[in-house]
């Protein structure tokens, strides 16, 4: 059942048809500070939004400490892309008010969501954390890595999804 959900949850988002005047509301929070709470059908809903740009992914919390290392070069890898590729912070095991501070002190430039209970990252086939995966413009997981990723590994890998 995991699989076939995965795999309609990949899934476009269907447009809304013209009489209708319904339009899908977007998942992505506009404010990087908003943090709304994601379960795993909201986040592969939001991937399939973001279908056409390439979207990196990075699996934290503010009480992680190679978190706290690796959180500089993604302010400044999401600052050198912006505008062709979307970041997502997926905050973790956490609390919001923590969780606030450590984007502040990082400044980082991209919205987080708010995941509780570690669901999005158990669900993804993950342990531990960070995690940052980056998918390409049609969906597809393009490069994975856990642990401290830098900002040259970073860089490298985003190039190649918008190169192809």
């Amino acid at each position: 059942m995991g699989a076939a959900l995965l795999l309609t949850a990949c899934g476009s988002v269907a447009a809304p048809s013209a009489d209708s005047g319904a339009r899908p509301a977007i998942l992505l929070p506009n404010d990087r500070l908003e943090l709304p709470e994601f379960g795993f059908e909201e986040f592969q809903t939001l991937l399939g939004q973001l279908r056409g740009i390439p979207v990196v992914v990075n699996v934290w919390g503010s009480w992680c400490p190679p978190c706290f290392v690796e959180a500089p070069d993604l302010a400044r890898v999401a600052r050198e892309f912006e505008g062709r590729v979307q970041f997502l912070g997926i905050d973790i095991l956490d609390n919001r008010r923590a969780a606030r501070k450590f984007i502040l002190r990082f400044d980082w430039p991209y919205p987080s969501v708010f995941d509780p209970n570690g669901e999005i990252r158990d669900r993804l086939g993950y342990i531990g954390q960070p995690i940052t995966v980056i998918y390409d413009r049609r969906g597809n997981m393009a490069f994975e890595w856990t642990g401290t990723v830098t900002a040259d590994l970073l860089e490298a890998e985003i190039r190649k999804v918008l190169d192809v």
